[in-house]
């Protein structure tokens, strides 16, 4: 209990005592207002959509290690994305080894023997034997920008070899015609050992169908791993694609939750599968790449030091989660569909191994490299300074079981024993509503433990959004807060975006005792998505920013730690109603940031009739004009691909202390005012 205590003051601050420290002088709060959380909109990012490779990660290579296997996807292999080329008729073979590889956690490599390279007349010069990979459904590149090539590349018989790489865009038709060359070098590969070999490439014309060839132009055998064609342009130079960067950036999150969900632990594969955060760390060709839960490969390209980056790069709290020592209760193609259906478990003989697993993440976030090994790992990959690691989930959406509580105890307990100071986030299980069983037994072990955050999931059909005022019922002397780490409306239609925000003012009114949310899934990828709805879509041009999006941008853009109740009252609403309330589909919040000294004022209508707001800010002293921020439209309307009809319209407008606006239906406003 005592170690419990010692953490309460950091929770506190987390919901907005903290003010004063900022550099900006803070201003005394008027009267009427109550202290919330400033960090309620943060992000949750999972390797789901294929989200990182051929999404947040810059790569614009698939598969560039060959180490997709078999049993990640029928008919997957180590040359899937790959194709042999021979121009020219040039012939050859194509061999995956695994003898003497780049790395042992880098297993698959190819060898190709080219037996013979020959100019055939209709090729004008293209000639030799190698490999073409299409990137993600192409690989798109932009006229004058710079591409950095590499490759592991290794000798093996005959003599220098000469490999012709070029970025190419293919031409349809019969007689088979010459690719149009965007961009070429040639690289002499002489050593008989591995070797990285480097160059750029720059496009002369822009393709968004693009491919990648690597040609051998001598005969014998030559060896290929570890393939990257990376933009140099990336968001501020730290590999991740910059729309998609910019794209969660404009949110303004407070923090993101990585690297999962049931990534972590498995999910239905079962514990064999876990993430491992030590094995994501270090140069690319020295990290272990695994099967992704959700039915494809994962490169771990993004790995812990570019997540922990990404958080410093958008002022985010990292928020990392481990494993509990439980698998997903869907393990083995389960999700507790039978009684018998049991989690696999680690044996509490080896929990040594997932209590240091937490210790030495911390320990490699925030320690000192001169003193510790893990921090000196950090600093080694160019980040000297910690990263200030305040946040450390203990599992992730797992049946609530006695194997779960007996693991998560022996965890928790050893863990803020040697870091007291770190903020553990528990789970409270799969589905957290009082009709779920697991609900009840995660909020159990939460209050025996005194734990600072637990950690609630719930997707829904919009009309529980519309209509549930869950938190108004939560304990207000209860030490454990909310974190709703997974939510979301079942659809992407404005009426789905608006129930959430109607349940995100209900969130914010009760922000003494939700701490933090996150809505989920953030990404998927056109032609590669496993679920919906989610956040941002995307293919290799542009995100695709959907109702829901907006929504969270304006909760994002207007975090604050005091909520007022009592500002806005909508026509024919008796005085003493405090919107937003259960069953009522339309609804306020009133937030004051007392550090940037700005005051916001959140409406949703989420009706079909024009409504009439009535605003009173005579308390704060407030400016003659504010910006505000609508999206509206049709409850059927949608962003996709083929059509974006919702779109933020921005506009200043006069304010007064005391006035009426009139509210669209079907829309959402955001007033921001400097005071």
């Amino acid at each position: 209990m005592k170690m419990n205590m010692l953490r309460i003051p950091c929770i506190a601050l987390l919901l907005g005592a903290a003010a004063g420290l900022s550099a900006q002088k803070a201003m005394t709060p008027p009267q009427g207002g109550k202290q919330i959380s400033d960090e309620l909109i943060g992000i949750f990012f999972e390797d789901i959509n294929n989200s990182a490779d051929g999404g947040l990660n810059a790569e614009l290579v698939q598969n560039g290690s060959f180490e997709f296997s078999p049993v990640e996807r029928d008919g997957w292999g180590p040359g899937t994305a790959w194709k042999m080329i021979r121009p020219g008729h040039s012939l050859g073979t194509l061999q995956v080894r695994q003898d003497n590889p780049v790395h042992p956690n880098n297993a698959n490599y190819m060898r190709l023997h080219t037996e013979r390279v020959k100019e055939y007349f209709d090729y004008r010069g293209w000639k030799g034997f190698g490999l073409q990979n299409d990137g993600f459904d192409g690989i798109s590149v932009k006229a004058g920008e710079k591409y950095d090539f590499s490759a592991f590349l290794r000798n093996v018989s005959g003599g220098a070899k000469q490999v012709r790489v070029a970025l190419v865009e293919m031409q349809a038709g019969w007689p088979p015609k010459d690719p149009k060359l965007l961009a070429e070098t040639v690289i002499n590969v002489t050593d008989n050992a591995w070797k990285k070999y480097e160059a750029v490439l720059t496009p002369d014309s822009t393709c968004q169908k693009a491919s990648l060839q690597m040609l051998v132009l001598n005969t014998g055998d030559m060896d290929v791993d570890v393939v990257s064609l990376m933009p140099e342009d990336t968001y501020k130079g730290h590999g991740i694609r910059k729309d998609l960067a910019q794209a969660l950036a404009d949110l303004k999150p407070k923090f993101m939750r990585f690297p999962g969900g049931c990534v972590v632990h498995g999910g239905g594969d079962g514990f064999w599968n876990t993430y491992r955060w030590k094995t994501t760390l270090g140069p690319k060709e020295t990290r272990r790449q695994l099967k992704n839960t959700w039915g494809y490969h994962q490169s771990c390209a993004i790995g812990y030091f570019e997540y922990f980056q990404f958080c410093e790069d958008l002022n985010m709290e990292p928020v990392p989660i481990l494993p509990a020592g439980v698998s997903c209760q869907g393990a083995n193609g389960g999700w507790n569909m039978w009684p018998t259906q049991a989690q696999d478990v680690v044996p509490m003989s080896e929990m040594d191994e997932w209590v240091a697993e937490a210790i030495d993440l911390i320990e490699w976030a925030n320690g000192d490299p001169a003193t510790n090994k893990w921090a000196k790992m950090r600093a080694d990959a160019g980040h000297p300074k910690p990263f200030n690691l305040k946040y450390l989930g203990i599992g992730n959406e797992e049946k609530i079981s006695p194997e779960f509580i007996e693991r998560f105890k022996y965890i928790y307990e050893r863990v803020t024993k040697v870091h007291p100071e770190i903020v553990i986030v528990g789970t409270a299980g799969p589905g957290s509503h009082a009709d779920n069983p697991d609900y009840e037994a995660g909020w159990k072990l939460a209050d025996e433990l005194a734990m600072p955050i637990l950690d609630e999931h719930y997707y829904e059909p919009r009309d529980y959004f519309l209509n549930k005022r869950q938190y108004d019922n939560y304990p207000r002397d209860r030490k454990t807060k909310v974190y709703l780490g997974e939510y979301a409306a079942k659809d992407k239609k404005l009426i789905d975006a608006l129930a959430e925000g109607l349940y995100l003012l209900h969130v914010e009114r009760n922000g003494d005792v939700v701490a933090m949310t996150s809505y989920a899934p953030l990404f998927a990828r056109k032609n590669g998505t496993q679920w919906n709805p989610d956040l941002i879509y995307y293919d290799n041009e542009r995100p695709f920013l959907t109702c829901s999006y907006y929504v969270q941008q304006m909760f994002g853009l207007s975090s604050g730690n005091y909520y007022y109740g009592d500002c806005v009252k909508f026509e024919g609403d008796a005085a003493d109603v405090c919107q937003p309330q259960e069953n009522v589909h339309y609804g306020q919040s009133v937030i004051l940031n007392t550090k940037t000294r700005q005051l916001f004022v959140k409406i949703c209508n989420a009706t079909a009739e024009a409504k009439t707001a009535h605003l009173n800010l005579s308390r704060f002293k407030v400016g003659k004009f504010a910006e505000k921020m609508t999206i509206s439209g049709q409850p059927e309307d949608e962003n996709n691909f083929d059509k974006q009809p919702i779109a933020p319209v921005k506009e200043t407008i006069k304010m007064k202390k005391r006035m009426d606006m009139k509210v669209a239906p079907y829309s959402f406003s955001l007033i921001t005012i400097k005071l």
